[in-house]
């Protein structure tokens, strides 16, 4: 598994995370839940903003959370402890590398992961092995293609095209979201379901346009501005004049929509 995390391990992205798990946790884990006693591993936990929303979701499961980021594992520890949860534990480890026997967990759940990896499909076929008969993976993950504004901007789509193909020349996909159905499918994974979870985005809901528009998408955005100006990916002006249009996008008159997808597969 590669450790080149295109969006970096400071405290700026530590936030952007937790702002960004703590916005959609309805959205995205409302039917989340895991049986009383059952074990689960959440594969690529990073600084564990998904970690917390799961455990506190099913707390008569057990939960193992691995990454292979020692600093992010410490980060995730810290937020678990934070909120007085018990039922998570925490192990570095690399997907690629597995240091689990086949069958030792119930279910797998990944968020967030498979867009960084050049090779998806071995990991859910390694993941696969893991999991018990009858036991399922959840998958979530977002796509980048699928974003679209008021007022629309060429910038803008340009700054976004920057950290899709920062992440594309680090060997992951920024537009995975969907590929999920096919990619499970074809890991070996039966009674596949996708369900699509768009963020719809106005000045009604300004939850939202702080937690979403501006401090989850702008910001990721935003961050990558030095290693796109480095890569000759796009000019500055350009760049520039891109993130001030997306921050435009949360005005009053300014309409925001991302979609993430969400896939539930059974061993």
């Amino acid at each position: 598994m590669t450790d080149a995390y295109v969006h970096g391990y400071d405290s700026r992205e530590n936030r952007r995370l937790q702002d960004q798990a703590d916005t959609l946790a309805e959205l995205l884990h409302h039917d989340t839940a895991y049986p009383a006693h059952s074990v689960v591993l959440e594969a690529g936990c990073g600084v564990g903003a998904q970690t917390v929303t799961l455990a506190r979701n099913s707390p008569d499961a057990a939960f193992v959370s691995i990454d292979i980021s020692v600093h992010s594992i410490g980060q995730a520890k810290g937020a678990v402890e934070t909120t007085g949860l018990n039922n998570v534990c925490f192990q570095q480890a690399d997907i690629f590398n597995i240091p689990f026997k086949s069958g030792s967990f119930d279910h797998i759940f990944v968020c967030h992961v498979l867009e960084h990896l050049p090779n998806p499909d071995k990991a859910l076929i390694v993941l696969k092995d893991l999991i018990k008969t009858d036991g399922t993976i959840t998958v979530i993950e977002g796509d980048h293609g699928s974003t679209y504004f008021y007022p629309d901007s060429e910038d803008a789509h340009s700054a976004i095209q920057c950290q899709v193909e920062l992440q594309r020349r680090a060997g992951g996909n920024a537009n995975i979201g969907r590929a999920l159905y096919p990619l499970l499918q074809e890991a070996g994974f039966g009674a596949v379901r996708v369900s699509p979870r768009m963020v719809y985005v106005d000045s009604s809901r300004p939850n939202l346009v702080e937690g979403f528009t501006k401090n989850t998408f702008t910001a990721m955005i935003e961050g990558v501005r030095a290693p796109a100006l480095a890569a000759g990916i796009v000019d500055e002006d350009t760049f520039d004049k891109g993130i001030r249009d997306l921050y435009r996008t949360a005005k009053a008159d300014g309409v925001f929509c991302y979609t993430f997808f969400k896939a539930v597969g059974i061993k």
